[in-house]
């Protein structure tokens, strides 16, 4: 079992071969991941609507992320970690930046860290990849400014947008991100910065020029209540088959015929 590295998904990208990413949040998950042909976990702040049950992610905190990807890490063998850095945890300055990141990498098992980027983080990126920590960048929706951008929004539609959104992609890879997260933006701007940069793009939202897809794990199997963004595929219905289960149990509890003979100890 080959474990995947950073230089694995530069190698993909100029080899014309997709990379898949699949957010974990717990060990079991990241073991069935892991156990598939996914090429990276990702640990996402997501984990605020997924798991935490929160409106939005901006309030999952680093404590938390280093929590999460610590336990799944545990059970990541072969797939490249990447923990993403929650909000207004490299926001305030460099240092800050520098030692949120690090923690990732120290105490979390975490291979690379991902970072929502716009201009005002392009110097972060470099100090980070200067001390030899893996950056991901990601640009487009970015959820930790959902209030700026006024909602969840595609981005980069009009002329103006598009061409900032270009240059941002470029500036990233410039500073020393190894990949990019394209959230959002229509597939025709997806496929110009694709081919315009070295390092893979990997879409959510995003169309099919891209050189990978990421997609929340509870999305691609079907655990999430609806309505889901449009751009998820559901996989499986396995909220259906849980619903099914708790039920049966419930009536078989109810009825006395659960737990039988081969159930309990003489």
């Amino acid at each position: 079992m080959r474990k995947v590295t950073v230089p694995d998904l530069t190698q993909k990208k100029a080899a014309s071969e997709k990379i898949v990413m699949v957010t974990a949040y717990d060990a079991p998950t990241a073991a069935l991941i892991d156990a598939s042909d996914v090429d990276v976990i990702l640990v996402g702040d997501s984990l605020g609507n997924v798991i935490q049950g929160r409106p939005n992610t901006i309030g999952v905190t680093m404590d938390e992320m280093v929590y999460h990807t610590k336990i799944v890490s545990r059970r990541t063998k072969r797939a490249l970690l990447v923990g993403d850095m929650p909000f207004m945890s490299y926001q305030a300055s460099n240092q800050q930046a520098l030692t949120n990141a690090s923690r990732f990498l120290k105490e979390s098992g975490a291979e690379s860290v991902k970072l929502e980027v716009n201009e005002q983080y392009l110097d972060t990126i470099g100090i980070l990849a200067k001390a030899g920590i893996p950056v991901m960048g990601h640009i487009g929706l970015c959820p930790q400014s959902l209030h700026l951008m006024g909602g969840y929004k595609v981005q980069g539609r009009g002329e103006g947008e598009a061409h900032r959104l270009m240059r941002l992609a470029k500036d990233v890879e410039e500073r020393g991100a190894f990949s990019l997260v394209l959230e959002s933006i229509p597939q025709r701007l997806a496929k110009s910065i694709t081919e315009s940069i070295k390092i893979p793009t990997i879409g959510i939202g995003a169309g099919p020029h891209c050189d990978g897809q990421v997609l929340v794990f509870h999305d691609l199997i079907g655990l999430t209540e609806e309505p889901m963004p449009r751009f998820v595929k559901k996989y499986a219905n396995v909220r259906e088959v849980m619903l099914k289960a708790l039920a049966e149990f419930s009536r078989e509890v109810k009825e006395g015929t659960f737990p039988g003979q081969e159930h309990y100890y003489d």
